[in-house]
């Protein structure tokens, strides 16, 4: 009677983990399908705005390839997304003609013309240094024009994000008493339930936020901005503090996000899965910038054409001597990143290879008999593994074209 008191306990505590694992897997199944639905959606809707085919096939192939690496991310403790405003907003949303625009009577931006209408996603691409987050506080209403015209939607709403935000959170509240200040009628729980789709859960909800790292302070700022349902997004390098979670996290949700998005980043990554037009910031000068990021690559490797000039007139060939010794320099000193680069695209087409390999031995039928249980396993396995590894290789892929381009 023991014995059979003992059996009955351990059975039924097995039933029970055996029901805790299959919802945990139904669970995992369920947030990988909403994520291939959500990309799929975002190619649909980019296949149809797309007006330059190399930028198209470009960004297409970047997209698709997000699917492959999607059920790495199925256990993130991540899950949000942008609520659409109530508001319907005639175009365009910002208008600015022969702008001029600077700090303390110096110049840094001239001759602005640009019209952010509905929808638009744009990236914003040149040199360190050049006027992209002068571009951003400009539109964000935190730097004021010295010349021309500047016109905005009476009813816009601006979520705008940059890293000084986070040295302006109250380091003596939490994360609800943030949310509280923005929103001091809403319901606490559902406060709580959207925080707790950025990983602030139990304890962390309602701790200081004095003691928070960088990323977590990051996520904070996104959530406050998140919250407020903003019409147009103004994104000053949003993924510096952020672990490689969170950036998928958040890239799932811009991609599903329907107002108008203007973006700074060196994430190449989220750059080529949201956005669908690039502007360069050069020399004083915003202008449409007709390609992809291959072509910007290619255009950083450029020296300078008006410091070139200038010096061409100043010293002529000695000059010319000089710009081929710095471009040779250049060369050799990138030379290391370059190699890396190299290395990890190898290693990312052989984890390619294996994983065509082991999908077309995936879809032989035979493969799920029962007798074939082991085999099936080992390749589920192995599929899981370099899926793993594509993901990783692709993250240090990007974090040496970000050193590459600095």
């Amino acid at each position: 009677a023991q014995a059979l008191v003992l059996y009955k306990g351990n059975y039924s505590d097995f039933e029970r983990k055996q029901g805790e694992s299959l919802n945990q897997q139904q669970q995992q199944f369920e947030k990988q399908q909403q994520q291939r639905a959500q990309l799929e959606k975002f190619i649909s809707r980019f296949r149809a705005k797309a007006s330059k085919a190399k930028q198209a096939q470009s960004r297409l192939k970047t997209l698709e390839k997000l699917d492959d690496i999607a059920a790495v991310h199925t256990q993130s403790p991540f899950s949000f997304r942008f609520l659409e405003s109530s508001d319907y907003l005639s175009d365009p949303l910002m208008y600015l003609k022969e702008v001029d625009c600077g700090y303390d009577g110096v110049t840094v931006l001239e001759k602005i013309n640009f019209s952010l209408m509905g929808g638009s996603r744009i990236g914003l691409l040149g040199r360190n240094g050049q006027g992209k987050s002068t571009l951003i506080k400009l539109l964000a209403n935190e730097l004021s024009i010295t010349q021309g015209v500047l016109e905005k939607n009476p009813k816009i709403r601006i979520g705008y994000f940059a890293q000084h935000q986070l040295e302006q959170l109250q380091a003596e509240q939490s994360p609800l008493q943030h949310l509280v200040l923005i929103s001091p009628d809403q319901r606490e729980q559902k406060m709580r339930d959207f925080l707790g789709g950025f990983a602030f859960n139990h304890d962390m909800v309602n701790a200081p936020i004095g003691r928070f790292s960088g990323g977590e302070k990051a996520r904070l700022v996104l959530a406050l901005m998140i919250w407020q349902r903003p019409d147009v997004l103004l994104l000053d390098e949003p993924t510096n503090h952020l672990d490689m979670e969170m950036r998928h996290a958040l890239t799932l949700a811009l991609q599903n996000y329907q107002g108008a998005l203007v973006i700074v980043s060196h994430d190449r990554h989220l750059l080529s899965a949201i956005t669908d037009q690039f502007y360069l910031v050069d020399q004083q000068r915003v202008t449409p910038f007709d390609g992809d990021l291959e072509d910007y690559q290619h255009w950083l490797m450029q020296p300078d054409k008006t410091a070139a000039a200038a010096n061409s007139q100043l010293k002529g060939d000695n000059n010319r001597r000089e710009q081929r010794r710095q471009e040779a320099e250049l060369r050799k000193k990138t030379a290391p990143l370059r190699n890396k680069i190299k290395k990890i695209e190898r290693q990312m087409e052989d984890l390619e290879a294996q994983l065509n390999t082991l999908d077309s031995h995936l879809a032989d039928p035979d493969v799920y008999e029962e007798a074939q249980k082991n085999r099936l396993n080992a390749l589920l396995q192995q599929q899981g593994s370099c899926h793993k590894q594509h993901a990783a290789c692709e993250e240090d892929w990007f974090v040496l074209h970000e050193q590459l381009e600095a």
